[in-house]
């Protein structure tokens, strides 16, 4: 095997690895929280309210990024220089709850696609930041005896590909994020729900089909935190398991 070809293998073998630790650990980390809550958490079964929850796509971004960015030539870069690039990269949902019974109510939940947009640009925005960096880094190795500045970095780039670089990494780099659909099939939805025994039950309604989604949840002050259940075949285990915690929106006085 040829020695770049080699060490392109072991670098990705390296960034699986860090990707399967950083999720033990954010499970930890959310297993303890959970656990925390649930002896804790006040026994207010009122659900009713517009709560919003941010998914964090930091991680996900840096780790994808860095996957791509190891292929620049004789440059090295780590996840924790790629974090440093990405940073509170969030993607907000709305989760309007009423309740009409003392068990039961309607619900429905969105996506904000204003968010969504605003995320993958501003981790676009990082990526590009990253590549200009390791590309000035790979033309001083080169012996390039001009400016390496972000704008004339930046000016080299677009005349290469005729385009900017944030354009260039959106059209032929790799998703940093998941899709806007992908996001709004697993969330977005409207219809009824019942609590019983700390599991949230939602009944998704659409186009006369109703698709049942059972998740586990506590509510502890202005805090709802859903956990979905691990009882189908279905169910991803590595982006499904994770608590989303939604915060209750305020009233004004």
């Amino acid at each position: 095997m040829p020695v770049a070809a080699g060490r392109k293998t072991t670098m990705k073998k390296t960034i699986k690895n860090v990707i399967f630790t950083l999720l033990l650990l954010t499970l930890s980390a959310s297993t303890a929280l959970l656990a925390y809550l649930h002896f804790f958490a006040s026994d207010d079964d009122e659900l009713s309210g517009e709560w919003t929850a941010e998914l964090d796509m930091t991680q996900q971004a840096a780790i994808t990024a860095l996957d791509w960015l190891q292929d620049i030539e004789a440059v090295s870069i780590s996840l924790e220089d790629m974090e440093s690039y990405m940073q509170n990269l969030t993607i907000q949902i709305s989760l309007t709850l009423e309740q009409t019974d003392s068990s039961e109510g309607t619900f429905y939940c969105n996506v904000l696609p204003e968010s969504y947009d605003a995320c993958n640009q501003a981790a676009y925005e990082a990526f590009a930041a990253a590549f200009h960096d390791l590309l000035a880094k790979r033309l001083r190795m080169a012996n390039y005896m001009g400016s390496t500045d972000k704008e004339t970095v930046e000016a080299l780039v677009s005349e290469t590909f005729g385009m900017p670089t944030v354009s260039y990494l959106m059209s032929y780099g790799p998703p940093l994020l998941p899709s806007l659909d992908e996001l709004q099939a697993k969330y977005e939805g409207s219809g009824t729900y019942e609590t019983a025994d700390n599991i949230l039950t939602r009944r998704f309604e659409a186009g006369g089909y109703v698709n049942t989604r059972m998740e586990y949840y506590i509510r502890k002050d202005s805090n709802l935190i859903l956990t979905e259940e691990i009882d189908s075949a279905f169910t991803d285990f590595f982006s499904d398991n994770y608590p989303v915690i939604y915060t209750l929106k305020q009233s004004p006085n």
